[in-house]
């Protein structure tokens, strides 16, 4: 029945099969020349990289224990700053203090000195000496003794004014045209610690004139 259908085909239908087999063959020497065109020279090969190997770090025992120690030597070195810090600002603060406490019995003094008259001397006794300075309404001494500096009203009390002397002297302080009196005072330092004393020394002298007449 094939032979037959073939042979009813007739000679035209095999020379059709022949052009269908060289168009093939182009067609296939086409696209293996256009694939070896565009194909590269060289096949690139995959480069395998070696995977990662994941590693975790820590501290040794000494290292901490150096850690350690720097972290107590810093903070010794902080201890010590401020400590001194501490130690000056309150010596600071005692010494402006001392200074005021001067200041206010020096003007007290010379006050007393200003409204006096004639009658201003000095008694020398076996504590120490007295200035007495005489005035319309009584007599008022002073007297520097036990590291303090005392005043009394007419015959009263003695009331401490100035405390922490650590000398006092009261004299005249004579001029061509008036007479006047020096007091040459020095306070106690203030330690600084426990043994170390301060470095402000504090000095002080007051001048005042007696009243004319």
């Amino acid at each position: 029945m094939g032979t037959r259908g073939e042979a009813a085909r007739g000679p035209g239908y095999a020379g059709g099969g022949a052009a269908m087999n060289a168009y093939n063959l182009q067609l296939q020497i086409c696209l293996q020349s256009v694939g070896h065109q565009y194909a590269p020279s060289h096949p690139t090969k995959r480069k395998i990289e070696p995977r990662t190997r994941l590693t975790s770090h820590g501290y040794l025992l000494i290292e901490a224990l150096v850690y350690i120690g720097l972290i107590f030597v810093l903070l010794g070195v902080a201890y010590v700053g401020l400590y001194r810090f501490i130690d000056n600002s309150v010596v600071l603060r005692r010494s402006a203090e001392d200074i005021s406490r001067a200041m206010h019995a020096g003007e007290l003094w010379r006050a007393d000195v200003r409204s006096a008259g004639r009658g201003i001397g000095l008694e020398a006794t076996e504590a120490g000496s007295i200035l007495h300075l005489a005035n319309s309404r009584g007599e008022i001494a002073y007297t520097y003794r036990d590291g303090a500096v005392f005043r009394r009203v007419d015959k009263g009390t003695w009331v401490r004014v100035l405390k922490d002397v650590k000398a006092s002297s009261m004299e005249a302080d004579v001029q061509p045209h008036i007479t006047g009196w020096r007091w040459e005072l020095e306070l106690q330092p203030q330690t600084k610690g426990i043994i170390k004393g301060g470095r402000v020394r504090p000095l002080f002298t007051f001048l005042s004139s007696q009243k004319a007449g």
